[in-house]
């Protein structure tokens, strides 16, 4: 509920602090008088689109702050908690716009986006007026408005599921098929790379293994000769006769050297075994320069090999066994596709059939509901004296979504067997206005979180059907709150609480103020709009009269 609205520098109000209350809430005044400055300010700090120059003439900013009072269950603690946003009982909104046009807004003292004050003025306030595109005109909120009317929040839950799942299973399908067709249009390039892959059957390593052996072969020839002279002097015709023949010389004559020679053969002795090892080596290394020229060309031929596919698919040699198994397993899937794709056509197939049955059940319901809303807005015309008028919930077929099958709209025929159409070209300003609040005290239920307002509605009615107007204003206030700008002094007899909108000139500038009126000045005021500027004592009568009515 709107508890208090503050306005400085906006437009022609210089200061203005004003409080309402619960119940139906009167607005009066002159034409011109600056009614429709309080929306436009309203709707400011509420971030809707209005005006672009608000700024009262002569001041840096204006600044507009509206106090809201929240119960537990409004749905704008949810919003501002998903904005990060302190919430609590109080919800306090504030704007300001600055002469250059810059707007700057706060939450609770939390500066915040336009984008979050329209999503809260959605579950704070509902304009209605002849150029109301936010609510009952609106033909995109219809369908909305139908299902809240009807109660089919369960209905709309089980459509919104199916929808869900339906999606899934479309999507997924849609990803098998595209993976599907990408595989097949790839599938001769697949098999054959798997076959030559398989048929060269590369190894981890084997790239650097065939490099060194291929490098040690091309140097075998040029090596061999040296290590087979290395050889050569090494064995018997070399260092081993010499030393072997030093031994035995030693040997002879160690007897008679006593025991100086003892060292010196027992080194011989070890170096005649180092030597051996030195032969054995040497000898492996001959054995392995030993090849046969054919090893080295089919080395080089597999080498090359192996490097050529690695190149061809832009791997690492040694990823040459990974990158296999990685077009095995695309064959794989390839082969077992056209299973997967029948069971995930069966899948869809299921979820198309359970949406199916949920949206015809809702569509069922909506044209119940719609029937039942069109005798609704009926009984609620006669009064209003549109007893000839015929309202009409139209539903048509709508391509599938979350919200079933339906498009719903209201139109409206000013007569019966006169062509019907949408609300807002169909009727009149009056009529209009008289179609929306019939249609809004059928729709409103029990919901009194929102802060309604209905800017001129009465405009064009008179007599009995402004009471009716009245009444049915009243009616809607029970429990909750609305705002009324009206120029119907039946209306606004009606009111439990009135403000009186004035206009004057001070120091060469004009303004608006905003008064509350007590009984006595609602009797003037009322007298005011029955009679004119000049204020009679029947006017008085008449006012007094439609206070106590």
């Amino acid at each position: 509920m709107l508890r208090a609205l503050d306005i400085r520098d906006m437009l022609i109000i210089d200061r203005l602090e004003l409080s309402f209350q619960p119940g139906l809430n009167a607005l009066t005044g002159e034409t011109g008088a600056g009614k429709s400055i309080l929306l436009d300010s309203l709707g400011f700090v509420l971030g809707w689109r209005g005006r672009a120059e608000l700024v009262r003439q002569g001041a840096a900013q204006g600044e507009v702050v509206a106090e809201f009072e929240l119960p537990d269950d409004h749905p704008a603690h949810e919003i501002l908690s998903e904005a990060g946003l302190p919430g609590g009982e109080e919800l306090i909104l504030r704007r300001v716009n600055t002469a250059e046009g810059r707007k700057t807004a706060w939450v609770n003292d939390r500066r915040c986006s336009g984008e979050v004050l329209r999503a809260l003025s959605e579950t704070l306030i509902e304009l209605h007026g002849q150029h109301d595109d936010r609510g009952l005109l609106n033909p995109r909120g219809h369908r909305a408005m139908l299902d809240s009317y009807a109660q089919l929040s369960g209905h709309l839950h089980a459509v919104r599921t199916a929808w869900t799942e339906l999606s899934r299973t479309r999507k997924a399908l849609a990803e098998t098929e595209a993976a599907l067709a990408t595989m097949r249009a790839e599938e001769e390039f697949l098999r054959h790379a798997v076959a030559e892959l398989d048929q060269l059957d590369p190894q981890p390593g084997e790239d650097a293994e065939l490099d060194a052996r291929r490098r040690m072969m091309q140097g075998a020839e040029r090596i061999r000769d040296d290590v087979a002279r290395a050889f050569d002097l090494l064995g018997g015709d070399g260092a081993e006769g010499a030393m072997a023949d030093a031994v035995r010389w030693l040997e002879g004559v160690s007897d008679h050297a006593g025991w100086q020679l003892e060292g010196p053969i027992a080194a011989l002795g070890r170096a005649m075994i180092e030597l051996g090892e030195a032969q054995d080596g040497v000898n492996a290394c001959l054995q392995a320069l030993d090849f046969n020229p054919a090893d080295l060309e089919a080395a080089e031929e597999r080498l090359f090999a192996i490097r050529a596919l690695a190149r061809k698919h832009d791997v690492a040699p040694d990823e040459l066994g990974g990158f296999a198994e990685t077009l095995r397993d695309r064959l794989s899937r390839l082969d077992a596709g056209d299973a997967d794709l029948a069971d995930q056509r069966a899948a869809m197939d299921v979820a198309q059939s359970a949406y199916d049955t949920a949206a015809n059940a809702l569509s069922t319901k909506r044209k119940s509901a719609a029937g039942q809303l069109d005798a609704a807005v009926m009984d609620e015309l006669a009064p209003l004296k549109m007893e000839r008028a015929v309202f009409q919930t139209e539903i048509t077929a709508a391509d599938p979504g979350p919200e079933g099958t339906d498009a719903v709209a209201f139109t409206v025929a000013t007569n019966p067997g006169a062509p019907s159409g949408p609300l807002n070209k169909i009727a009149s300003g009056g009529e209009l206005s008289r179609f929306l609040l019939a249609l809004k005290v059928c729709l409103s239920g029990d919901d009194s979180t929102l802060t309604m307002i209905f800017d001129e509605i009465d405009r064009g009615v008179g007599g009995a059907t402004a009471d009716a107007v009245g009444r049915r204003l009243a009616s809607l206030a029970e429990g909750g709150q609305v705002l009324v700008v009206t120029h119907s002094p039946q209306v606004a007899a009606r009111a439990a609480h009135h403000w009186r909108v004035q206009k004057h000139v001070a120091n060469g500038q004009t303004l608006s103020t905003v008064t509350p009126l007590a009984d006595p000045d609602r009797v003037d005021e009322i007298a005011r709009m029955v009679a004119g500027d000049t204020i009679t004592d029947e006017a008085r009568a008449a006012a007094r009269a439609l206070l106590q009515a």
